[in-house]
Parts: C-alpha cells; sequence; structure tokens
C-alpha cells in the first residue's frame, strides 16, 4: 500500500531533520502536530540539496545535483517518487499549493554554490539569499496559513526577513568553514581575511533589521505555528548576540555556538513567553 510507503517517506524525512539540526529539530517540536511533518519534508528536501553541494566533495557533485533536481520535478509531476525525501516533499508541495518559483529559485541558488565563490554586488548577495533563505521561509509560511491566501500575502515579507535573518546568522557564524572548507564568501564588500569590528558590527546591524521585521510577523501567525516559530526565532536571537559580543578575530577562528543547556534554557523562556501571551 503506498499508505505505508509515505509513512516510511515522511519518517525519514523526520530523521533527516533530527539528525542535521539539534536547533531546528527542537523548534519543530513546538509547532502542532497538524503541521509538524510537513516542516520536516520541506527541511528534508532543503538539507538533501545542500548537502549535495557542501559535503560531497569526493564526488562528482553536479551530477549528483542534476539528478537530485531531475527527480524533483518528477516526483511533483506524477506525485510519487522512491526517493523517500522528494516523495514526502512533493506531498507537502501538492498539500499546500507551494507554488514552483518558490523550489525552482531555491535550487538556483543551490546550483550557484558549485560553482559561485564570492558575491561582489549587493544584488548577486540578495539574490542568493532569496533562493536560499527567503523562498524556505515562504514555503513554510504555505503550511502555516494552510491556504489562507490573505494570511500569506499579509505576512509574505516577514516571513522573508526572518529567513534572511537566519540565513546570514548562519553565515557569520560559517565564516571560517565557508572561507576555509568551501572557498565561499557570502557577504559582498567585505574581506573576511581583514574582518574588523566595523565590518562586523555592520553585518549584525543588517541582520537585526531583519529580524525586527521578521518579528512582527511572528505576532500574527497562526497559533499553529507561533510556538515554533519563536522558538526558532529565540534561538538564532541569542546567536546572534553571543557573535556580537564576540571579537571579530575569534569569528574567523571558531564557530560560535549556542550549547545546549542554553537551548533548554531559551525553550523554557520562549514557552513563559508564549503562555503570558507576550506573541
Amino acid at each position: 500500500m503506498k499508505a505505508i510507503f509515505d509513512t516510511v517517506s515522511q519518517q525519514c524525512s523526520k530523521l533527516v531533520t533530527n539528525s542535521y539540526s539539534s536547533s531546528f529539530s527542537l523548534a519543530s517540536k513546538m509547532l502542532s502536530d497538524t503541521i509538524r511533518q510537513d516542516i520536516y519534508n520541506i527541511y528534508g528536501f532543503v538539507r538533501f540539496a545542500d548537502e549535495i553541494v557542501d559535503s560531497f566533495h569526493e564526488y562528482d557533485k553536479e551530477t549528483l545535483f542534476k539528478d537530485f533536481e531531475t527527480e524533483m520535478y518528477k516526483a511533483i509531476e506524477n506525485k510519487i517518487s522512491l526517493n523517500p525525501i522528494l516523495n514526502s516533499f512533493q506531498h507537502t508541495v501538492h498539500a499546500y499549493g507551494i507554488e514552483a518559483e518558490l523550489y525552482k529559485a531555491f535550487m538556483k541558488s543551490m546550483k550557484l554554490d558549485l560553482y559561485k565563490t564570492n558575491y561582489q554586488t549587493d544584488k548577486e548577495y540578495k539574490e542568493y539569499i532569496y533562493g536560499s533563505a527567503d523562498v524556505v521561509g515562504l514555503m513554510c509560511l504555505k503550511v502555516f496559513v494552510n491556504g489562507d491566501q490573505k494570511k500569506y500575502d499579509e505576512l509574505k515579507k516577514s516571513a522573508m526577513h526572518l529567513g534572511s535573518a537566519f540565513q546570514k546568522v548562519n553565515f557569520l557564524r560559517d565564516l571560517k568553514a565557508d572561507f576555509e572548507d568551501l572557498n565561499r564568501t557570502y557577504f559582498p564588500n567585505t574581506d573576511l581575511t581583514q574582518l574588523d569590528e566595523v565590518s562586523k558590527i555592520k553585518i549584525i546591524r543588517e541582520i537585526e533589521e531583519d529580524f525586527n521585521i521578521g518579528f512582527e510577523g511572528i505576532m500574527k501567525l497562526p497559533i499553529e505555528a507561533k510556538f515554533g516559530v519563536y522558538t526558532a526565532y529565540i534561538y538564532y536571537k541569542k546567536l546572534l548576540n553571543k557573535l556580537k559580543s564576540t571579537p571579530s578575530i575569534e569569528i574567523k577562528n571558531t564557530r560560535i555556538r549556542v550549547p545546549n543547556y542554553q537551548k533548554i534554557g531559551l525553550l523554557a523562556k520562549s514557552y513563559l513567553d508564549y503562555r503570558l501571551h507576550l506573541i
């Protein structure tokens, strides 16, 4: 029965989420169980595409990516795939009417990571961020509003800025790995080998503005999604504050992280804010 295969596929997407990201997994658990699995399905898809371009250095990444992209389109067209991650993703695409423009833009940005190593202009940078982060926020928003187009249009800007904020925090946190291991530089007009406090603060202020706009949307999210998204927001804000207080020389030489015990504390704070109707 296909129902069994669909269940196995969804379990695979959940396993990918839990295995690759403890913070996203924790935030996802705070979502309503009516939408949680579909967020796992989206995360599994974007994670696999990202892994191809970031991790499989000993293999032909271009061929792997091309095959994955082809199978993605087939899965969505045929409403089934023997790749369980793509099978669960296509289910969510059809269930919530996720537009092709969103996952096409995502794949376009991921494909850039196969050969593009730096972004010299704001236009290039913003286009990459849109495809790699903003559209992921929009795909999740499609699930959160469950067909309410008016709500989607109202929250679209905030969802994009929140996706941008999360991605930019990751860029700043992963400067060392991106530059040394992947030879990538995302922030335009910034020499990461000479990153100083002035450049760092400029980047952080840009991220803080994204967070401010993103928070406005969190306040208006449906109840099924609000606590989970707020949990992710609190985590990334904590990470940004740690980066803000860390000397630029240290950011270039190490990966800043939030310890597990602090994540539990952030979860408790999120829950308290939620119960006190502060969000």
